[in-house]
């Protein structure tokens, strides 16, 4: 676990796992540090922009931070509980099922029944990575990607799941569509799905 310059700008806190980089991620964002711009968690990282702050006073405070962070943790409080609806039409549903042994029912179901975690944001703004999906159904991507996939589609791509935030390429599997956004570029905060967030699927019904 160390703390390491990202560039002119930023540092880099090496955490070692998710479930520390959110502790970290909660801490920063309860009491901003000044000349922090902003926090972005990652797997096993939390980089932390600070291009104002005087550099060795704040890598002082993350190492401290960190300390807090990884011990142990006691029972925080879980995150906030979204649940999404979703209609499993996707494109690549029959083909998810044939890769998993599943029936298309099966697979729907089997997305539907887990319990969600945002680990982080990524690839584009409001993209969710959701931890929690079902082993059966680690497929892997498309070996052709898409050149656009529409807003509010339901995916899945090795162990994760996601909804699309906005039309873009993408390679992932579809299973379906919901009519939720979660990115609204005008909202505050942008993201409905920020790291730490629980998410379960509602199927059958679009909101």
């Amino acid at each position: 676990m160390t703390v390491r310059a990202a560039g002119e700008h930023a540092l880099l806190v090496e955490t070692g796992s998710l479930e520390t980089a959110h502790r970290l991620d909660a801490l920063l964002r309860a009491d901003l540090p000044p000349g922090v711009e902003d926090v972005v968690p990652g797997s096993r990282t939390v980089l932390v922009v600070a291009p104002a702050a005087d550099r060795p006073r704040l890598e002082a405070l993350l190492a401290s931070l960190l300390r807090t962070a990884l011990a142990p943790a006691g029972g925080g409080e879980p995150g906030r509980l979204v649940e999404i609806p979703v209609v499993y039409d996707g494109e690549d549903l029959a083909e998810v099922a044939a890769l998993s042994g599943l029936s298309a029912e099966e697979v729907a179901a089997r997305h539907a029944a887990s319990e969600f975690t945002v680990g982080w944001l990524g690839f584009a703004p409001g993209f969710s990575y959701l931890i929690g999906l079902d082993p059966a159904l680690h497929v892997p991507r498309l070996a052709v990607p898409r050149t656009s996939v529409p807003p509010g589609s339901v995916a899945v791509a090795g162990s994760y799941s996601a909804v699309y935030p906005s039309a873009s390429p993408g390679g992932w599997r579809l299973l379906g569509r919901t009519d939720v956004r979660v990115w609204d570029a005008a909202a505050e905060p942008p993201a409905m799905l920020p790291p730490g967030t629980r998410v379960r699927f509602r199927p059958g019904a679009r909101s």
